[in-house]
């Protein structure tokens, strides 16, 4: 046993320390992990404030320094949509494309970024941009938001003067749940179908 504690002993020994080198080193992951998660949520929070007294400027700056504090998170998504929300609705279009294309193209969640793709797009239409639109909705795999995609790109079509083709797209993909707005669709449908 001596010899054998000899000889092995100091290999033991390091596995040993290793191994609880490797589980502090895993707690402290996961502890750094969840204050980064607390810290963003409470920066979300400080982020939402903001909006209730309608501080853009403030809002804006608050969701930067969290996209630069905790980027990849869906805190971060949620705050540059929120924010793009916000200032699209006080008519400062260009600047939300740029949040809107930052969560359409790093956004881990595949479903927060078609959501960026469908507003960015909408943007788009409302700025004029009709072709850049469209190109924005090609390429995507819409899944459960095949519907959004083909009104919003029906909304590009008519943009264009392609009435037939916004005819089709709406025609296309009539909705099978709540995906879309059937009677606004069909409200569209019948103002094309009428003239």
């Amino acid at each position: 046993f001596k010899r054998w504690l000899r000889e092995n002993g100091p290999w033991a020994i390091a596995g040993v320390a290793l191994a609880a080198l490797a589980v502090a080193g895993w707690r402290w992951w996961g502890d750094r992990q969840e204050r980064s998660r607390l810290a963003a949520a409470s920066e979300y929070q400080t982020l939402l404030a903001a909006f209730t007294h309608n501080d853009l400027a403030g809002a804006g700056k608050q969701a930067d320094a969290l996209v630069a504090a905790h980027p990849g998170t869906g805190y971060a998504d949620q705050a540059e949509l929120a924010v793009a929300r916000l200032e699209i609705e006080n008519g400062k279009l260009d600047a939300a494309a740029p949040r809107l294309t930052r969560v359409m193209q790093k956004s881990q969640d595949p479903a927060l970024a078609l959501v960026a793709r469908l507003r960015l797009a909408r943007l788009q239409i409302e700025q004029g941009q009709a072709d850049a639109a469209l190109a924005t909705l090609s390429g995507a795999e819409a899944g459960a938001f095949a519907p959004r995609f083909a009104e919003v790109r029906g909304d590009a079509l008519l943009a264009k003067g392609d009435r037939a083709g916004a005819l089709a797209a709406y025609r296309g993909r009539r909705p099978a749940g709540g995906a879309v707005h059937a009677d606004l669709l069909d409200r569209k449908i019948n103002d094309l179908t009428r003239s």
